[in-house]
């Protein structure tokens, strides 16, 4: 079963965080990747750039509308996200208390299962 684990956290820049935290997160993210490649689940992992650089799109009685920033604008922002896949969500769950971003305050991670995914650009139940 293929689990999404989001990665919520405060958004800080690297000047606020400062040199030595942001290569103890650097680190602790890369051994967190590591660990979950080499338990053979990690299938997917991406950091996301700031919110301050998203752009949102909405359809609105047909019109678009294109906004910069997030969909919500919170403390807390997606910051990332792992694909993992394990048996059930008890070990998502597992995996998701050792994310790093546990650590970073209220944020948290949400574990969301797949309905569906992609092989070879084909829908697959995920199961």
């Amino acid at each position: 079963m293929r689990y999404t684990l989001l990665l919520h956290y405060p958004e800080m820049t690297a000047d606020e965080l400062g040199d030595e935290a942001l290569a103890e997160g650097q680190q602790a993210f890369t051994a967190y990747a590591a660990t979950l490649h080499s338990a053979g689940v990690l299938l997917g992992a991406e950091v996301l750039q700031p919110s301050s650089s998203t752009t949102t799109l909405r359809a609105d009685g047909g019109a678009l509308q294109v906004q910069d920033g997030p969909f919500a604008d919170t403390k807390d922002q997606l910051g990332g996200t792992f694909v993992i896949d394990v048996p059930d969500l008890d070990t998502a769950i597992e995996w998701a208390k050792q994310a790093p971003s546990m650590d970073y305050g209220a944020g948290g991670v949400e574990v969301r299962p797949g309905a569906v995914y992609t092989v070879d650009g084909v829908w697959t139940p995920n199961e």
